[in-house]
């Protein structure tokens, strides 16, 4: 049973597990000021396709802000400090979206947080992700802080095998879903999006995850 800790009149807290929290409608009211600094981060640095380390195409398309960026290739997972596409340092990350995930991770219980890393995920129709772990980090003693924009989508969370029991958790315009703790290495993913029109973000999904990379 989850634990609604604010009435749904608004943005409000539905702790979902131990380590898992679903901030509802927590990034809502600042909308505009942080898809402004997603266009500002892509200007610098495009969105672009990945690989898997098997070398099959990724359905998203993805860049970064922040001290170190993540990416995929032949090569494997992996953090840099540099932008392989043009060889500078990744976009710092805007203000906008800093105070955003330092917040909704106090709220979710996980005061502290200083992410050093964003990845922005771009989702068209179709795009999925398939089940995996945010493993790639030095530090798991950090939440990941996950930010929902524009069309929704049902995000899948499973155990800390990928064989054990996913549940299914429908995702809208600004919602924040926060995990760490005994969560931080559960599996993951996103079914693929459904067609739709956004009024900020047309027929797009932006995700948003904010980590501790080192």
């Amino acid at each position: 049973m989850s634990d609604s800790l604010f009435a749904p009149a608004g943005p409000w807290v539905e702790r979902l597990s131990a380590g898992t929290v679903l901030l509802h409608g927590w990034a809502c009211a600042d909308d505009v000021r942080l898809v402004r600094a997603v266009d500002e981060v892509v200007a610098l640095a495009p969105l672009r396709g990945m690989a898997t380390p098997g070398g099959q195409a990724m359905s998203v398309i993805t860049s970064s802000c922040g001290d170190w960026g993540w990416f995929s290739d032949r090569r494997g997972y992996r953090y840099s400090a540099v932008d392989p596409d043009s060889g500078r340092p990744w976009p710092a990350m805007p203000d906008a979206l800093r105070e955003l995930a330092q917040g909704a991770a106090a709220a979710a219980g996980f005061s502290g947080f200083d992410p050093d890393a964003c990845l922005i995920n771009c989702y068209l129709p179709g795009a999925r992700m398939g089940l995996h772990q945010d493993k790639d980090e030095r530090d798991f003693s950090a939440p990941i802080v996950s930010v929902s924009l524009g069309l929704p989508a049902d995000f899948l969370l499973g155990g800390l095998r990928r064989a054990d029991k996913t549940a299914r958790i429908a995702l809208r315009h600004g919602d924040v879903l926060v995990w760490g703790g005994p969560d931080r290495l559960r599996f993951h993913g996103v079914r693929p999006v459904p067609p739709g029109d956004h009024p900020l973000l047309g027929g797009r999904r932006i995700n948003l995850t904010f980590r501790k990379a080192r």
